[in-house]
């Protein structure tokens, strides 16, 4: 049998196969007014391709659980009621197409307000633009073009805690099954995270233990109103590429053995994003060595993300036990039936909408 096909239970969500969509930002809400932040028709379209194509599980791309939380003001949002209502549909379609449901959940920190990539390549935006002061750990700027986050204050990392709590108690009542924090390249959590972008002196910063409380306290809050019998995944960059003065993959490990603890089920492993300037060896499967060593090191189950286009090359990182699951990124977006593709290719079998099966 293909391990790419066989299905996959953490809690007591049973995902039907290891081809998993990851979460990537569509930049195609509205960006103000009483629709802000809202999923619509493109969003719909959009993921429900991926589940009648056969995506396992489709997590859905970063949703700001604050305004300023956005990366671009064009992103969707899950600060209020109106939000979940229209994400709900996204979730029944998946659910009722033999897909499991996820969205993550993210703040920008001092990467939010900017521009959609395709204009100006994401540049920041102002409020003429719609834009808004972004806020980091630190008044540090991701570099010269951009502005100088606020730093945090303790009270408003606390209030941004609980934020997240919010969130996930409405993407549970939107139908989600899965929720993933976005702890990853260069956002908030992440740069909280990383030395290179958290300079505090107070308890959130210095110390590989301060550096990690905020996304440990985000985990516990999760945890505390998402369902014990659905699985709470983590994003995380395993390494800023940094030859000094970033997070790194021996702290990934530790981190990942302290998400375990708090009732983290899978740790979605990607790289990047949090210092410019860097060299990045890009290659197939080139952030699937980062992805072995957790899994390798620690109990926690991994996915693998970076450069995975084939079935064959997917099937062998799962068979030589590098990961529990692949995560697709742009090869989704060329191909929404990329895992339809797959079982042809490995011989597999996998649900088929019945409009569709007579082609197959």
């Amino acid at each position: 049998m293909s391990a790419l096909f066989e299905p996959y239970t953490l809690r007591s969500v049973t995902i039907p196969n290891r081809v998993w969509m990851a979460p990537m930002c569509q930049y195609s809400a509205e960006a103000f007014g009483p629709n802000a932040g809202i999923a619509n028709d493109w969003h719909f379209a959009h993921y429900a391709a991926r589940a009648t194509g056969g995506t396992g599980l489709v997590l859905v791309e970063a949703t700001a659980v604050t305004p300023e939380g956005r990366i671009s003001p064009y992103d969707l949002g899950l600060w209020n009621d109106d939000q979940a209502a229209a994400l709900s549909r996204i979730a029944a379609f998946l659910k009722a197409h033999g897909t499991v449901p996820g969205i993550q959940l993210g703040h920008a920190g001092r990467k939010a307000s900017t521009d959609r990539p395709w204009k100006d390549r994401g540049a920041p935006v102002g409020p003429d633009e719609h834009g808004w002061q972004p806020v980091g750990p630190s008044p540090v700027a991701l570099r010269e073009d951009h502005p100088v986050p606020t730093e945090l204050t303790t009270d408003q990392i606390d209030a941004l805690v609980g934020k997240f709590a919010d969130a996930a108690r409405r993407a549970l009542t939107a139908g989600f099954e899965v929720v993933e924090v976005h702890g990853a390249h260069g956002y908030l959590i992440g740069e909280f995270l990383s030395p290179h972008s958290n300079k505090r002196t107070d308890r959130y910063g210095g110390s590989f233990e301060n550096r990690t409380r905020f996304a440990l306290e985000v985990v516990d809050a999760i945890r505390a109103v998402w369902p014990e019998d659905k699985p709470l995944f983590f994003r995380v960059s395993a390494t800023d590429w940094l030859d000094e003065g970033g997070w790194t993959a021996d702290e990934t490990v530790r981190f990942a053995r302290l998400l375990k603890e708090h009732g983290v089920d899978l740790l979605d492993v990607s790289t990047g994003g949090n210092a410019t300037g860097v060299t990045i060896p890009t290659g197939p499967g080139y952030q699937v060595p980062f992805a072995a060593r957790v899994k390798n090191e620690t109990d926690l189950p991994v996915a693998a993300v970076g450069l995975i286009t084939e079935a064959r090359q997917a099937e062998k990182i799962l068979d030589n036990g590098e990961a529990d699951a692949i995560l697709l990124g742009r090869e989704l977006l060329r191909t929404p039936s990329w895992a339809l593709d797959a079982a042809r290719a490995l011989d597999a079998d996998i649900r088929v909408p019945s409009p569709y099966a007579w082609a197959i």
